[in-house]
């Protein structure tokens, strides 16, 4: 007869931090919304940024849109988990948004840039990353101007930092390709790799705080 005691293994998975990457316009921010729509259990942590806010964006929700002076407050008082200058502009992860529903025990999702992936793996080696690519750098450019927010010159530069930026995509745990028209797959394919994590025997201890 099997006893009542719990077994092993059994107890519910310890949070994930969860970290979604990749150069600019492959498309995480849109993966990170899409998350949000599937309503899972989830904390999504907010980046701070200075850049300007763009249309259909919501300040909180999408970004915590600051100005300059204030960013860089926060950054002297060591509020911000990490912080860097991208395309002349600040971003940066307020601590509270991590460390806050992980002692909570709820799992964070968190969009960011490559250069700032790395700085979390530094701090929390046990991070789950994963890295959103295009198919192509036509796509890539393609979504670039599409957007209408960037010059030629800027654009340049965005496709020139992509491509280094797709050159580092084996410090990643898992990629994904995030191809035209196929947001939904992508979307549901992150999901999927969250769950199978959640399920690992092993699971990973996420210990920075």
């Amino acid at each position: 007869m099997v006893g009542s005691s719990e077994l092993p293994h059994a107890s519910p998975a310890p949070p994930l931090l969860v970290v979604i990457s990749g150069p600019s316009a492959s498309g995480k921010s849109s993966v990170v919304s899409g998350l949000r729509q599937l309503e899972r259990p989830w904390h999504f942590a907010v980046t701070a940024t200075t850049r300007p806010q763009r249309s259909g964006e919501v300040d909180g929700r999408d970004y915590i849109f600051l100005e300059v002076e204030t960013f860089l407050r926060m950054r002297e008082r060591d509020e911000l988990l990490e912080s860097a200058q991208v395309y002349d502009r600040w971003y940066g992860v307020p601590r509270q948004q991590v460390r806050d529903p992980l002692i909570a025990g709820k799992d964070v999702i968190l969009g960011i840039d490559v250069q700032g992936a790395a700085t979390i793996r530094q701090i929390a080696p046990e991070a789950l990353t994963i890295f959103v690519m295009p198919a192509s750098l036509d796509e890539l450019s393609s979504r670039l101007s599409g957007r209408g927010t960037e010059g030629a010159a800027e654009m340049q530069r965005r496709l020139d930092e992509a491509s280094v930026e797709l050159a580092r995509i084996a410090e990643f745990d898992y990629r994904v390709v995030n191809r035209n028209g196929e947001l939904d797959a992508t979307v549901h394919e992150v999901d999927a790799i969250i769950a199978a994590e959640k399920c690992r025997v092993n699971p990973r201890l996420v210990q920075f705080l």
